[in-house]
Order: C-alpha cells, then structure tokens, then sequence
C-alpha cells in the first residue's frame, strides 16, 4: 500500500511538472522585457493597449451570448430527449459530437457560404449580423461539451419522478423546466459554461475569418510582432480561466448549500 502511495504521489508531482514548470518560465520570460532586470513593462504595455481591452470585451461578451443561448438551447433539448424521445439519444450524440470531427475552418466556410451578403439570410451584410454568426459559431464548437456536461448530469437524477411529481401539483411545463430540472443540472451547466468560457476566449479561426475583433486574432497578431507581450498575454489568459474556474466551483457549491424554500 505504500508503494502504490509513493508511485500515486510520483505521478502528481510529475504531472504537476509537466504543467507547472513552462508556466513559470512562461512568466518569467514576460519579466525581461527591461534589460538587466525583471520588470512588469510587458503587462503595462498590454493593458495600456486599447486593442486589447476592445478585444479581450468583445470575447468576454460574445462568451457570455454564447453560454446563454448554448444553455436555453441544451438543456430543454437533454431534457426532452430523455423524458420523451430515449429512441433518439443516439442520432443527438452522434449530431452533437459532429463539431469534434469537422475543422473549425470547414463550418465557418459553410456559414460564410450559406449566410453571405447574397443569401436569404445575410448574417454578413452587417456587423451585428456577422457577431450573430459568430455567437452561432461558438455555440456550435462548444455543443459537444456542453451537451455532454449537461446530459452526464440529468443522469444523476430521476427525470421521470421530478416531472411527475411536479405535474401532480400543477406546475406548467416552464416551471418544471426552470424550477425542478435545472438546479438539478446545474453543475453540468457551469461545467459546460467553463469549457465553452475557454473555447470563445481563445478560438483564432472562427473570428479570423468573419473579421471579428476578438481576442483570439488578437493574440496571434501580438505573438507574431513582439517579443515579451505574448508570454504576458498567455499568463494573463491562464489567471483568467482559473479565476473563471474558482468562480464557478463557488457559485456551484453556494448553489448546493442554500436550503430549499419552504
């Protein structure tokens, strides 16, 4: 037993490496941007750049678009799926995990074919209709995950007896749904938020191609004309996906700990 412990205990510790050890070079390669001596000239010169704030809000609002509308289009579909249309499971994860087998290049090509300027739809012929697109887009790359966060969820409970239950006391379909299935699914939820967060903050392909100034271009045109922005940048993005991490792991288990209301 202590062997397994000691071997357990070996592999954390080289898999913490493995993660750790570049992030701290990473970050201290970003300190030598004034000669001689370590300095936070880098993290100055990128929050002093108004590209930067204009991009990195522009991804915070398009990830905040996308996690929204991703969460009011899976979770009644989950939901539907495995109260009423079990038969179908199959054919929605097989649709569902599409977005892992087709580049990203591929189905933002597909949009710009369907939805151009010329189209019945054209989402491009304006920039409101083109970040529209782009939240379409972000929702499609995320789906795997977020139906697959939800789904691993609404498997933790009976779906069957809650919507019973709350259909013998009266409850309308919006109260089943809002009020008993997703607290119930909410870790899911937040999980699928997470990845889809981390997805839309660095996705480069998407925006690139739709002309979007999000944070993703952004990124690749700071790596490919400086030196000690990029490391800074990529230590800014890390703190930021924890922050969204601890965030979410706290409204999680605040979520758990309130009582129920009488």
């Amino acid at each position: 037993m202590k062997l397994q412990k000691v071997w357990a205990w070996l592999a954390i510790l080289i898999g913490a490496a493995y993660f750790i050890l570049p992030l701290i070079a990473t970050f201290e390669f970003s300190l030598r941007m004034r000669r001689g001596e370590y300095s936070f000239d880098a993290y100055r010169s990128v929050f002093a750049d108004s590209q930067f704030r204009d991009s990195f809000s522009y991804s915070i609002l398009m990830a905040v678009l996308t996690i929204l509308f991703g969460v009011l289009l899976i979770v009644p579909t989950a939901y539907w799926v495995r109260l009423r249309l079990p038969q179908f499971r199959p054919v929605v994860e097989f649709v569902t995990l599409m977005p892992l087998v087709i580049p990203a290049i591929v189905i933002v090509f597909g949009y710009l074919r369907l939805y151009n300027s010329s189209s019945i739809i054209p989402f491009t012929g304006s920039a409101r209709g083109t970040d529209l697109l782009l939240m379409f887009s972000f929702m499609t790359l995320s789906l795997p995950y977020m139906y697959r966060s939800v789904d691993t969820a609404m498997r933790t409970i009976d779906v069957n007896t809650l919507t019973e239950a709350a259909q013998s006391l009266g409850a309308p379909w919006r109260t089943i749904l809002f009020r008993c299935i997703f607290p119930n699914v909410l870790s899911g939820v937040l999980s699928g938020a997470f990845i889809t967060f981390a997805i839309v903050i660095g996705e480069f392909t998407m925006p690139s191609l739709l002309n979007r100034p999000a944070f993703g271009p952004y990124l690749q045109l700071i790596g490919a004309n400086r030196a000690y922005e990029p490391p800074a940048l990529a230590i800014i993005a890390f703190a930021i996906t924890w922050a969204s991490i601890g965030i979410l792991q706290f409204a999680s288990r605040f979520n758990k700990a309130r009582p129920p209301k009488p």
